[in-house]
């Protein structure tokens, strides 16, 4: 992923969570725009700024870099959730899956 792909995935990430990023800045106790200048290139994060700011979006660094998960956080609801089903409910809700996605 280069810089311009972090951008935009941070962006994506940020939106789908509903918030701004000068809230986000604010939140992860940063000057205002701090998310805003690393969006628009003007900055990066450091490595503890990035995990924290994963912390924030409620996803792992390997999930922020997992670019064809558009919905992480629900996702990571969606298998917890599916961790908890019997050996049959799973065969049940694969055949569901396979049948939507045809």
């Amino acid at each position: 992923m280069n810089n311009n792909e972090f951008r935009l995935r941070l962006s994506s990430l940020r939106e789908k969570y509903g918030v701004s990023a000068r809230e986000m800045s604010l939140s992860l106790g940063q000057n205002p725009c701090y998310i805003n200048n690393i969006e628009c290139g003007r900055g990066n994060p450091s490595l503890i700024g990035f995990f924290n700011i994963c912390d924030y979006l409620k996803i792992t660094p390997a999930e922020f870099f997992e670019t064809d998960s558009c919905n992480p956080v629900q996702l990571n609801e969606l298998i917890a959730k599916l961790k908890k089903l019997d050996a049959k409910q799973l065969e049940t809700l694969t055949a569901f899956v396979e049948q939507m996605i045809k």
